[in-house]
C-alpha cells in the first residue's frame, strides 16, 4: 500500500459513485493552458445523470477535439467547485505517468451513466 494515503474502508469507496460519461462537446477555457472544458453525457434522467459540465486540467496532453464522442469515468458526486468561473459538476479519472497522463476507456461502448462497480 503506497505509504501516502490511509487505508479505507469498503464503506468509504462505496461512497464515490463512479459512471462512464460520454464527451459531447469539449473546449479549450479561455486565457488558461491547462483546462479543458467538457460537457458530458450521463444518460437520460431520471436512472442517468443527464448532462453535467466538467473543468479536467488536461490540456497539456488533450487536445478537446480527441476527447469529442470519448467515453472515460467520472466521480459524479463530488460537491460542485468553480474553477475559472465555471462550474464543474465532476471529475474525470486519469492516471499520471512519466510523461503526462492516461486517460482510461471502457474496452467496449456502454451506455451513458454506468456505474463502475
Amino acid at each position: 500500500m503506497p505509504e501516502d494515503k490511509a487505508q479505507i474502508s469498503y464503506d468509504d469507496f462505496a461512497k464515490l459513485d463512479i459512471r462512464i460519461g460520454t464527451v459531447v462537446a469539449a473546449e479549450l477555457v479561455p486565457d488558461t493552458d491547462k483546462l479543458i472544458k467538457c460537457r458530458v453525457d450521463f444518460g437520460t434522467p431520471p436512472a442517468g445523470g443527464g448532462t453535467r459540465t466538467i473543468i479536467s486540467g488536461i490540456a497539456q496532453w488533450r487536445k478537446p477535439e480527441e476527447l469529442m464522442g470519448q467515453q472515460f469515468p467520472y466521480i459524479v458526486n463530488l460537491e460542485p467547485r468553480v474553477i475559472r468561473g465555471i462550474e464543474s459538476e465532476g471529475m474525470i479519472l486519469a492516471v499520471g505517468v512519466e510523461d503526462g497522463i492516461a486517460l482510461l476507456n471502457p474496452d467496449k461502448d456502454v451506455p451513458p451513466g454506468s456505474r463502475i462497480r
